[in-house]
């Protein structure tokens, strides 16, 4: 009998992938999620927008466009995440959803050519901030209409949907033109600092306890992981676009060249350490810790994404011989990159070492202490002026490398060797000579015989292979479709 087609539909509804039913975890499906292309799609966008706002500062490093680019990146932050949790909860790549992350990278497009003119023209500002606002009463509504659709979340969605949009009204003042900079800056960092709470509010247990509800949101850890590792990863790519880009560092071997070199081994050595996680084998993942452990490993992304765009960018514009180095840019390529190890310091502390004593030759403390120490002296290197840029580079490489060494060697396992021993590298018996199948040059004689009795007729015709390794055709594993395995007609 056979089975129904699975019947499709342009606008699905919108049903919750996991949730907690008095806390206890349900999952709608077992299998494992991966990142939707369209959310790696939203990744490449946000990546485009971070790095102008990197090149912004970069172009002019003082505290005040310090401030700026941390108020302008923020906000963008809070938007992907709101898509992440969506994405995360309720993935049913309908057309609705796809028009909706569409029409949010649409308005994004609107909030990254306009965030880094915000402090030169009030039409910007106006511009970035009614863009932002947009962008999230967006995702808040589709919250709502999901809480509609399925009930597993549907009370801290209405929460986050109340709450959030009551927060957006402290965006307000910026639109006025009465308004000095400086006090725009601090209402935009008032309102940040709040979404932030408020997210970290609505989704905690305090919010649980208090709605009184039985059924809770739940996290898709492994999909979660997966998220951030790519859109990591993805920014990482700062790093390594402009280094080739317009050949900065052409012609031949050169001085730019090297540098180019060197900003290719500091990001491959950074997305080591994160995947490396604390060193250790057997490990419990933060998000799986507690919940404090999994808002902070969250949260932590947002500084560690800002200091390394930050400083991957003046890195890899160091592959431009023509390029000035100033010593603001000096001080955001040490102080954005100590800053990451920094981050990573704190990300790798907050995973949950389930190894038993001595497994492995060093504790956790001492495995990962040179990531602080690492951290420290990039921060403070721009106070060694004597050195040039590519002397800068060089000190930046050999302390990242040095750093990853410290960590692959005494995360080894106690009692590890060198080098494995190889085994099974010889042929088995019968060599490595390959049996020729159908597709092989065979020799077929096709014969037919005739034989009349009485008033009947019969035709007989056989087929004689006279190639005599055909014989192994029977025991092939596969056949290409077409190959006629008995000779006749090929």
């Amino acid at each position: 009998m056979e089975s129904q087609p699975q019947t499709r539909y342009l606008i699905r509804q919108p049903v919750a992938l996991q949730w907690f039913d008095n806390g206890k975890l349900v999952k709608r499906r077992e299998e494992e999620r991966q990142a939707g292309r369209f959310e790696l799609f939203l990744d490449l966008l946000y990546v485009a927008i971070l790095a102008n706002f990197a090149e912004s500062l970069a172009e002019d490093v003082t505290g005040v466009k310090l401030a700026k680019y941390i108020l302008i990146l923020a906000p963008s932050w809070h938007v992907w995440s709101d898509l992440r949790e969506l994405m995360n909860s309720f993935f049913n790549d309908d057309i609705l959803q796809r028009v909706l992350i569409l029409w949010i990278m649409a308005i994004l497009i609107v909030y990254g050519n306009n965030a880094p003119l915000v402090d030169e023209s009030l039409s910007a500002m106006r511009s970035t901030v009614g863009a932002y606002m947009a962008a999230r009463m967006s995702a808040n509504l589709a919250h709502l209409f999901y809480s509609f659709s399925s009930y597993h979340h549907r009370a801290q969605q209405r929460l986050w949907f109340v709450l959030s949009t009551l927060a957006l009204c402290i965006y307000i003042p910026l639109y006025f033109e009465g308004v000095s900079l400086r006090s725009k800056i601090a209402v935009a960092a008032v309102a940040e600092v709040f979404e932030e709470s408020l997210w970290m509010f609505c989704y905690s247990p305090i919010a649980k306890r208090l709605l009184r509800a039985r059924y809770t949101t739940a996290v898709d850890i492994p999909h979660e992981i997966d998220r951030f590792a790519a859109f990591y990863i993805i920014a990482l790519g700062e790093f390594l676009y402009t280094i080739i880009v317009g050949s900065p560092a052409a012609v031949g071997f050169n001085l730019s060249l090297l540098r180019a070199v060197w900003t290719l081994i500091i990001a491959f050595c950074l997305n080591w350490m994160y995947l490396h996680n604390d060193c250790a084998v057997h490990f419990t993942h933060p998000l799986r810790h507690t919940v404090l452990t999994a808002f902070a490993w969250v949260t932590l992304h947002l500084p560690l994404i800002a200091s390394l765009l930050a400083g991957g960018h003046v890195s890899a514009a160091s592959a431009d011989e023509e390029e000035s180095f100033t010593m603001g840019q000096r001080w955001l390529l040490c102080a954005g990159l100590g800053v990451g190890v920094f981050c990573l310091y704190i990300m790798a502390l907050l995973y949950s070492s389930n190894d038993a004593g001595c497994t492995l030759m060093l504790p956790k403390k001492f495995r990962l202490i040179m990531r602080p120490a690492v951290g420290l002296i990039l921060v403070l290197l721009p106070l060694a002026k004597s050195l040039n840029l590519t002397e800068t580079l060089s000190v930046i490489m050999a302390l990242v490398v040095f750093c990853l060494i410290w960590e692959n060697v005494t995360s080894l396992q106690r009692g590890a060797k060198f080098w494995e021993a190889w085994t099974d590298t010889r042929y088995p018996e019968g060599g490595n000579k390959a049996h020729k199948f159908a597709r092989a040059t065979t020799t077929t004689t096709n014969t037919t015989t005739t034989t009349t009795t009485g008033d009947d007729s019969e035709r007989r015709r056989s087929s004689v292979v006279s190639n005599p390794e055909a014989n192994y055709v029977k025991d092939a594993p596969s056949l290409e479709a077409g190959n006629n395995i008995s000779g006749r007609g090929t």
